[in-house]
């Protein structure tokens, strides 16, 4: 499901051995966070450290080049399903939920490490939600929003800071270990149907707190 070509410059060669880099970055940094060296990397992709500094030039290149990758996989298969949401698409992203193992690890451990590459991915994916909701509106399957930007990020905010707390009450509740195919599953058990719920229904029965807040701005 979420196999796609690398975009690069070079040889094929090139090309399969800095996506084979890349995938074993994103996995070796969630497994063991952004203080593992590039010698460690390089093993994992079964290279040499000289040639992960030649693709990356650095490992901050490095993990800059698996930001982009782990935001452009995320915002593809969303593009796809608000585009054009069906029963089928959503009970097959459901059955393949544990596939995100591996760049949910990734997006923990960056937002736990904290800093400006941090902020950066932050930012980028508050940018690609505002993407997701211009597509929805377009495509008929999402309503206009009255400040998208602001809907963007609080969706940013709500929806990682939820999700991650969630993940640090797994870790807590199974001896410190974080099995994160297993909690993605149980996280999709927990949530899917009372968020899908609200966002569909709404939740107030009046409009008296928009109301008063709007007041408020003006």
């Amino acid at each position: 499901m979420f196999k796609r070509a690398a975009v690069s410059e070079g040889s094929t060669d090139d090309l399969s051995t800095r996506a084979r880099i890349r995938d074993a970055a994103i996995v070796t940094f969630g497994d063991q966070g952004f203080g593992v060296g590039v010698r460690a990397i390089a093993a994992a992709a079964g290279v040499s450290a000289g040639l992960v500094n030649h693709h990356f030039g650095s490992k901050d290149g490095l993990r800059e080049a698996c930001d982009e990758y782990v935001r452009d996989l995320i915002r593809q298969v969303k593009t796809e399903y608000i585009r054009d949401p069906t029963p089928k698409s959503l009970l097959e992203s459901l059955s393949e939920i544990e596939d995100f193992a591996p760049y949910i690890a990734y997006m923990m451990r960056s937002f736990q490490a904290g800093g400006s590459l941090t902020v950066t991915l932050f930012e980028h994916m508050v940018s690609d939600i505002e993407g997701y909701l211009v597509t929805g509106v377009e495509a008929g399957t999402l309503r206009p929003q009255r400040d998208l930007k602001a809907t963007a990020r609080y969706m940013a905010l709500h929806n990682g800071g939820g999700f991650f707390l969630f993940l640090q009450l797994y870790a807590a509740r199974h001896d410190g270990k974080l099995d994160y195919r297993k909690a993605l599953r149980e996280y999709a058990d927990q949530v899917m149907l009372p968020a899908a719920d609200i966002f569909t229904n709404g939740l107030f029965t009046d409009s008296m707190m928009l109301d008063t807040l709007l007041d408020r701005k003006r």
